[in-house]
């Protein structure tokens, strides 16, 4: 008996779909941040609190990498909310334990595992640019939560595919 769909669905796909535009929008910002620092250096620095020394050219160098890696994850969110948005359109339907559920989600964990080498190479980048004159105090870098996800999310991948396996072996002895 199919069960009445649940209130948060909607609400859900909602919320992936706000994120997709704000994805785009993020990355227009880091897009124009990027280009101001190559067309407009002197007044992007000014505008972020940069005095010119001798020390701003790496800074200038590190901040500019940043962006460009900024711009990198992108792509990636959007691939990651696209499949959440398929996976919560499967539950709307009545049937999350599909196969295509679980390489979505072996995919998202990967994508994650993207997301999670980014974080660490902007907090690099960061950590050897920044200078007591110039600090540069970024979230970035390693996060536990955030490998906790990426595990998370290939074990949830085994487990729909798993589910998945067996509903099919369900659906040929009947």
């Amino acid at each position: 008996m199919p069960r009445p769909p649940s209130g948060a669905l909607p609400i859900a796909q909602a919320g992936l779909r706000i994120l997709i535009v704000l994805n785009w929008l993020y990355g227009a910002c880091v897009f124009a941040i990027l280009v101001g620092m190559f067309a407009a250096e002197q007044w992007m620095m000014t505008a972020l609190g940069i005095a010119p020394s001798a020390q701003s050219g790496s800074l200038i160098v590190g901040m500019r990498s940043i962006a460009a890696l900024g711009l990198v994850a992108v792509p990636l969110n959007l691939a990651v909310l696209k499949r959440l948005l398929a996976m919560v359109q499967t539950v709307r339907s009545g049937d999350p334990f599909v196969a295509a559920n679980a390489t979505r989600l072996q995919a998202i964990a990967w994508l994650l595992l993207g997301q999670q080498m980014l974080s660490l190479a902007i907090g690099l980048i960061a950590k050897s640019v920044s200078t007591p004159a110039h600090p540069l105090h970024l979230d970035a870098g390693f996060s536990p939560s955030g490998w906790l996800a990426v595990i998370l999310v290939f074990v949830l991948a085994r487990v729909f595919a798993e589910g998945a396996r067996m509903r099919e072996d369900l659906e040929g002895t009947v």
